[in-house]
């Protein structure tokens, strides 16, 4: 780098550094930093909104004081007329903080139902190849408190049971990577502060308004809920409970896998003891959900209705052969056999 650039990147850091003389800048940045307490590098998620303009901000001090290397990334899905000028917009823009944002198209058809969660898991793939090709292990992503109770409300509306509920985690590992939301205890209103302060604006995706997305209802309701005196605080204590519940259920749930099967030809074929079965309810779907994961070598588990069927075929059959979740699963006697089809 040039001694040009040395001086003017010397600039950005000492302004970016000077914006935590802010009390509530800071404030929002110890809690981010006690909450992402990594020691490599890593990728931003981008989106140009409040919460990842914020994130961009948070994770570049960051990445300053660890001495961490780190990359930026924007996906333009080109699902609107403009998302090609609004991703180059926000590129130029963080230019000028020493951040230079990289934008990865999504190209070919575009979905014409589903449309969030397709382009979701679109955004993940192209990520977390990025990620892959720079053999960095960690993508931060600008999920935030209201995601949090966002979540809770939809996955209700699905009939989804207590993992469900709590499934937005700070933490997950998919696709070899570890996706992490250190904003996920932020409310949303500090966020758009932040990116106010810093970076003077943010991009409004006029979808976040249009209430054929269920998301864009639940949020319009939580704000309801908020003016006849919702209590956020109480609301998060209740979801973080529910976790420590889903903590012990985890627990059984990995003994239960341990003691009560047995694994043939490397994992291609497992025997579920008949005491597997003799667990509490929601242990034993959890375990045969994940030994059918396992055997039939997917990512996303088959769907409840389908497994409490063949809980009810073992309780109420003494033998029977069926396909599920690319697993052929037969009882003999009083044993469970799962073999990949």
């Amino acid at each position: 780098m040039s001694p040009k650039n040395l001086n003017a990147s010397k600039k950005t850091h000492n302004f970016l550094f000077n914006r935590l003389k802010d009390k509530r800048t800071l404030q929002i940045y110890k809690k981010f930093e006690s909450e992402l307490a990594i020691k490599s590098n890593f990728i931003v998620a981008v989106s140009g909104g409040p919460d990842s303009l914020a994130l961009s901000f948070l994770a570049k001090i960051y990445s300053i004081k660890k001495s961490l290397d780190i990359k930026y990334f924007i996906v333009d899905h080109k699902l609107r007329k403009n998302s090609t000028l609004e991703a180059k917009y926000v590129q130029k823009k963080l230019k000028n903080f020493s951040i230079n944002l990289n934008i990865l198209n999504w190209e070919g058809i575009k979905p014409k139902k589903n449309i969030q969660s397709i382009a979701r898991e679109k955004r993940y793939k192209l990520l977390t190849d990025e990620a892959k090709k720079f053999r960095i292990k960690n993508i931060l992503l600008g999920h935030h408190l209201d995601d949090l109770f966002e979540n809770f409300f939809i996955r209700i509306l699905r009939g989804s049971g207590l993992k469900g509920l709590i499934s937005l985690d700070k933490e997950i590992y998919k696709n070899q990577v570890n996706l992490i939301r250190p904003l996920i205890k932020i409310d949303k209103n500090d966020l758009i502060y932040l990116s106010n302060y810093i970076f003077g604006t943010y991009i409004k995706d006029p979808s976040n308004e249009d209430e054929k997305f269920k998301r864009v209802k639940i949020r319009n309701f939580l704000k309801q809920l908020g003016l006849e005196g919702l209590d956020r605080k109480k609301f998060f204590l209740t979801i973080k409970n529910l976790k420590f519940a889903n903590e012990t259920i985890e627990f059984y749930t990995k003994k239960n896998l341990k003691d009560n099967v047995t694994v043939l030809s490397q994992k291609n074929n497992l025997i579920l003891k008949e005491s597997f079965f003799s667990q509490s309810s929601e242990v034993v779907f959890r375990s045969l959900t994940e030994v059918i994961k396992i055997v039939g070598k997917k990512y996303y588990a088959v769907r409840g209705k389908k497994i409490d069927k063949i809980i009810n075929l073992v309780n109420t059959k003494s033998s029977f052969k069926v396909t599920l979740g690319g697993c052929i699963i037969k009882k003999v006697s009083e044993t469970v056999i799962l073999c990949k089809e």
